[in-house]
């Protein structure tokens, strides 16, 4: 056994849960480290309250003059809690978070020290952008890039740093993050579901979109993490046999959870309480070392910023329980992936869920309008919803037998199959007293009844509605949720507006809202059959019928990415204002870059490990099979093969699979370099059709050798020992 290897697990067995100190009462810690409305009306005055209250609920803009005030108070009530720096808090396009601190520190002229935060550092600053992606929107020698505070998601201090979320643009305002075109979305969605809304409530003037995020994670010692290159450099192993036992006994999920994990999950939720990140849920899943947690849902641009919060915090506080967590969707082979499901409906500023139905015909078919409408955005910009989730490790995990399919469809249950059945059957244009009774009590009316007991989930769908809100369970665990809920918003948005018009023009024509409505719906219903699929979508049946269908499969990174240069899909970013078109292409050429340096670092990272570690392990067994054949010739002369067989047998198969990794690699290594001969699109075609295939028979050479080389010998930390050893 390497030394390496040997001090890691070593070092792993004599680990003890790190002692937590006890705290009070979750509802006391929460929110404590956050500059909330309740911070905000002990520390404002009246007039700079209102104005922030304002600038949340209607989109006002903040004066400089009451912004000085603001940051005066912000900045007592840090100073308050221990703070000493503030930063300006963003999410560049890399699809992390990003921070630059600066003190409250000031030294005056006549050599006095004072604290100070004006409301100009609380407004925007100004942080060298040049390092950052931005898909040509600027060139690297002009390095302006602005922040500028966002007050809908309120300010928070992290250890000592008092945080200011906000967007990060470009000297000519151009987007360079994920923040502004996901508030363009929601305000779009907000304009599109509010003015549908006031068919049915006068009193409705603000509709938000609502998002709870489920987060699953790896944990393994830090040790052993430490002791496995692949992983530290590229966050999933390129290499290793599956144990034989892995998640076959289905025994881990929801089961015990072991002592060491358990103290950093209280550490984190303390934590995450603390931050105002409303933590509920957490268990085993199903993989050995996998783990979710899932906080009460929230405001969408509140739940992205928090969950981004959650992957940084939780990182840090793994590190001090001698953990870390792999967020990668496929850090290991043969076992689960991790995703991050999204939990996403529409309320309204008067308490009411858009996506569930109610007691009444009318709440119901309300109900039906949001229902319907999504499905139909979704089955009219399936593509698009599948590049929002597009990345090189999401590529690993879609359809891999434990992660919906590449193939966008949407689950809704027998039930309301049934339901939208008899709507599809409805009579064109007027209603007959009957057909509305019919209509209103027997459909519409018993919704709520018919769904009590249409509450499960088909974990192969993609796109799944669970009573009172569609779960978009295809999103990566390492991803922003910011991307995918950018588009979701924007297509139901942009839906809406469609469903609004058509509505209206019924109406102008002579048929009450009702049945303006239920014709509008039945079209709808009919249009939108390719996308909804209630049974197994792991099958090949499946992807059979979804290609019939003609619905996309688009299973590689640079497939979904090339749905953003479409024509049609430029015309309604820029028709909905979420991305003008310099800013889409900038997003794809950002993400796509992302995935050709993401593939070109495991090729590096996987050609050093095999020539480095493996074959050298390899090489050095193989000299001891020769001398185990030699002193059993000497002992043995003329029939020395019948008692060396198996170490004969060894010899030859270990000597081919070195002779071909070494060939792999050399090609590997060659086709890498060849790739600064082509163009980013050209790039990340090869790498798919030649340099992933090339990564796949490398390893199954080496997984091969780690089934015959003495373990001893063997350099690298196992599946078994990383996935099993607390």
């Amino acid at each position: 056994m390497s030394k390496i290897r040997f001090e890691a697990l070593k070092e792993t067995f004599n680990r003890k849960p790190v002692e937590i100190i006890p705290v009070k009462k979750r509802s006391e810690i929460f929110a404590e480290n956050v500059f909330n409305l309740e911070k905000m009306h002990d520390f404002l005055d009246k007039n700079s309250y209102q104005s922030v209250l304002d600038a949340i609920k209607k989109g006002k803009k903040i004066e400089r003059s009451v912004a000085e005030t603001i940051a005066a108070g912000m900045k007592n009530w840090a100073i308050s809690k221990g703070a000493t720096h503030y930063t300006h808090w963003f999410q560049p396009l890399t699809g992390a978070t990003a921070e630059k601190h600066d003190s409250f520190f000031e030294l005056q002229p006549d050599g006095k020290v004072i604290e100070k935060f004006s409301g100009s550092q609380l407004v925007q600053q100004e942080p060298d952008a040049s390092s950052f992606p931005n898909g040509g929107i600027r060139n690297t020698f002009e390095a302006r890039g602005y922040t500028a505070w966002d007050p809908s998601s309120p300010a928070f201090i992290y250890g000592t740093t008092l945080c200011i979320p906000t967007v990060f643009i470009s000297y000519t305002g151009e987007a360079l993050d994920i923040k502004t075109p996901l508030l363009r979305s929601l305000n779009y969605l907000d304009e599109a579901a509010t003015a549908v809304a006031k068919y049915f409530h006068r009193d409705v003037h603000k509709v938000i979109a609502t998002l709870g995020w489920e987060q699953e994670y790896f944990l393994i010692d830090k040790a052993l993490y430490q002791s496995r290159p692949d992983l530290i450099m590229t966050g999933r192993t390129l290499l290793g046999h599956p144990p034989a036992r892995g998640q076959q006994l289905d025994d881990h999920y929801f089961g015990s959870i072991p002592e060491r994990v358990m103290a950093f999950m209280r550490e984190l939720e303390i934590e995450s309480l603390k931050l105002g990140i409303p933590v509920k849920t957490r268990h085993n899943e199903v993989a050995p070392n996998q783990f979710e947690l899932a906080p009460v849902f929230e405001e969408a641009n509140l739940a992205v910023d928090h969950n981004s919060l959650l992957m940084d915090i939780m990182k840090k506080i793994a590190r001090k329980h001698n953990f870390e967590v792999l967020l990668h969707e496929k850090p290991f082979e043969g076992v689960n992936g991790s995703g991050k499901h999204n939990n996403w409906s529409m309320m309204t500023d008067t308490g009411i869920n858009l996506l569930s139905p109610g007691k009444t015909p009318m709440k119901n078919l309300e109900f039906l309008v949001y229902f319907i409408n999504t499905i139909k955005a979704v089955n009219d910009n399936e593509e698009l919803l599948r590049a929002s989730i597009a990345s090189a490790g999401n590529d690993h995990r879609l359809g891999a037998n434990e992660a919906p399919p590449a193939i966008i469809s949407i689950f809704i249950g027998e039930q309301l199959t049934r339901v939208l059945n008899e709507l599809k059957n409805v009579s064109n244009g007027k209603l007959s007293p009957q057909e509305k009774t019919d209509l209103k009590l027997k459909v519409v009316g018993k919704i709520p009844e018919i769904m009590l007991d249409n509450t499960d989930r088909n974990r192969t769908s993609p796109f799944a509605f669970t009573g009172n809100r569609f779960e978009f369970r295809a999103v990566g665990s390492s991803a922003n949720t910011g991307n995918p809920m950018t588009i979701l918003n924007m297509i139901v948005g942009h839906q809406l507006k469609i469903f609004k018009t058509e509505v209206d023009e019924l109406i102008e024509k002579g048929l009450k809202k009702d049945e303006a409505i239920f014709n509008v719906l039945r079209e709808y219903i009919k249009q939108s059959a390719k996308v909804l699929f209630e049974g197994d979508g792991y099958s090949k049946e499946w992807e059979e019928e979804a290609k019939k269908r003609g619905l996309s499969n688009l299973k590689s990174t640079p497939e979904a990415l090339k749905v953003y240069q479409k024509k049609e899909v430029k015309e309604l970013f820029e028709k909905t204002g979420v991305l003008n078109s310099r800013e889409l292409e900038a997003k794809y050429e950002v993400e796509m870059e992302q995935y050709v340096i993401k593939l070109t670092i495991e090729a590096g990272v996987l050609g050093d490990l095999t020539m480095n570690h493996i074959v050298p392990a390899a090489i050095k067994y193989q000299q001891e099979l020769v001398n185990v054949i030699k002193g059993l010739k000497d002992i043995y002369d003329k029939d020395f093969k019948k008692y060396a067989e198996e170490p004969l047998y060894l010899l030859d198969k270990i000597s081919a699979h070195i002779s071909k990794v070494s060939e792999l690699v050399r090609k590997l290594r060659k086709d890498i370099n060849n790739l600064d001969n082509y163009d980013l699109d050209k790039k990340a075609d090869l790498i798919v059709q030649k340099i992933k295939p090339q990564l796949l028979k490398i390893r199954k050479h080496t997984d091969a050798l780690e089934m015959m080389i003495d373990d001893e010998i063997w350099p690298l930390t196992k599946y078994r020992e990383m996935l099993f050893v607390r």
